[in-house]
């Protein structure tokens, strides 16, 4: 797929449909080009497609109405937060109605107590951050970008500290989502365990808007550490780097983080963020618990980093520096696109059974190494999930088809060593193809529940799944 507009096959969008949607919203819609444009590019290299009006919602009526109204004249539905996502997962392909969800932001309810918080689906995780920081607790799952809450939900995102906190799998309890035909139901309570029916949280918590809008989260949140401390460890080789990875985790050592980045990778941190690191592959550690604890998990992480060519650690023990280091880390796409100006990256991501990581990163990284690409690698390795950014001319069509052959040999890898396509990205309609691969037979099952849910094919209809028709 190249990189520029793609035309949609569809008509322009019904004047009935928007008049219906302006008497309820008011000036909260439109159908200006710049904002549809916007609402259909994420920060992935897939080409955009803009929808055909956006709206602007402030509570569940008012997005629940709107379904309603699309339902009626069956007019595509795409649910948008900030567009960070990196899979196309945004891309309003048949047209329709982007439901910009940016407006509901509101904290709702606190627990501090029970240590949960229900929130609306347009806060992002900083103004959640914000919102909490006194309470002494505090929401784990950061994938970089200042994503929405629910956008992360519906990709069920993930992030440097999911090798000890878990994904928003583990951290979401409940939900309320407007279904296909305007209807609104609640999944979850706040008790920590249930055996209570179908586990319809999970159904939603990476369903990509394809059952459904979500609109309200509860989440998990967790004690602030009284200790945290961080680490820079510069190896000699990226095979070294990796085994202290899989040992660390073997030996059950309760990191924080554990990411690498490569020698590529390190380069374009020095540069983006005026660091002055060993160009050379790189963990970035952190560690969490009491004093004590935190000093234990340094001291043993460090021993198994010097017997795998690990040089001496770099701290960063005062928030400030802390902050500066993770920066940097979250920052690794535009670090890695300075290595080459005006080009832009394809991003894609995989992950593979922890004692399979050594052998896919490097048989990646010689794959890369014949590529004629510079592609940085860079990863929350710690449960086995790695990216890789390749770098693209976006006006070279031949450029982006040995890319895309690169990415489909780095999944047809991970997959043949028991892992998935995509870790924490989501599918989107960029990697849509291997889905089918990895899941066989359970599309079938996957194609049962999307039908049965949304039997016009209307919410963000060409996402996760191939060859969806309206059954009505």
């Amino acid at each position: 797929m190249n990189m520029q507009t793609v035309e949609r096959l569809h008509s322009a969008l019904d004047n009935t449909v928007l008049q219906e949607l302006t008497q309820l919203l008011g000036e909260r819609v439109t159908i200006s080009s710049a904002s549809c444009m916007r609402h259909g590019q994420d920060e992935s290299y897939h080409a955009p497609f803009p929808p055909d009006a956006v709206a602007y919602p402030t509570s569940n009526e008012e997005v629940a109405a709107i379904v309603k109204i699309c339902s009626s004249h069956r007019v595509p539905m795409v649910p948008y937060g900030v567009g960070t996502s990196l899979e196309g997962n945004i891309a309003a392909l048949q047209g329709g109605v982007c439901i910009d969800m940016g407006r509901m932001n509101r904290v709702l309810e606190v627990n501090a107590e029970d240590m949960d918080v229900r929130v609306e689906a347009g806060i992002t995780r900083k103004q959640l951050h914000s919102h909490i920081r006194d309470t002494g607790l505090f929401f784990p799952v950061d994938p970089g970008a200042d994503a929405t809450i629910g956008g992360m939900t519906a990709t069920r995102a993930s992030g440097t500290t999911a090798v000890r906190y878990g994904t928003m799998r583990e951290n979401v309890l409940g939900l309320t989502v407007v279904l296909a035909d305007g209807s609104v139901v609640r999944t979850g309570t706040r008790a920590r365990k249930s055996a209570a029916g179908y586990d319809l949280t999970r159904l939603f918590v990476g369903s990509e808007g394809t059952l459904g809008v979500i609109t309200e989260i509860a989440l998990r949140l967790h004690p602030v550490p009284q200790a945290t401390t961080s680490a820079v460890c510069p190896f000699a080789t990226l095979e070294g780097a990796v085994n202290a990875v899989m040992l660390t985790i073997q030996s059950g050592i309760p990191v924080a983080r554990i990411e690498l980045l490569d020698e590529v990778q390190m380069q374009g941190v020095n540069r983006y963020s005026k660091l002055n690191y060993p160009v050379q592959p790189t963990l970035f550690f952190e560690f969490h618990g009491t004093e004590a604890g935190a000093a234990e998990q340094a001291q043993m992480v460090g021993e198994i980093a010097r017997e795998h060519g690990g040089l001496e650690f770099q701290w960063a023990s005062k928030p400030e520096d802390r902050s500066r280091l993770w920066q940097a880390r979250h920052d690794t796409l535009y670090a890695g696109m300075s290595l080459r100006p005006e080009s832009r990256a394809l991003v894609t991501d995989v992950c593979v059974p922890i004692s399979r990581l050594a052998e896919c990163v490097l048989e990646t990284r010689r794959d890369i190494d014949t590529s004629g690409f510079i592609v940085p690698i860079v990863g929350h390795v710690g449960d086995g999930n790695f990216h890789l950014l390749i770098l693209v001319d976006p006006n070279n069509a031949a450029e982006i088809e040995r890319a895309m052959a690169l990415n489909t040999r780095l999944v047809n890898r991970a997959l043949g060593m028991g892992g998935t396509c995509t870790g924490e990205h989501g599918v989107g309609y960029g990697k849509i193809e291997f889905v089918e691969q990895e899941h066989g037979a359970g599309v079938a099952v996957m194609r049962t529940i999307k039908t049965a849910m949304d039997p016009l094919n209307l919410m963000n209809p060409g996402k996760v799944i191939r060859n969806i028709a309206a059954t009505l």
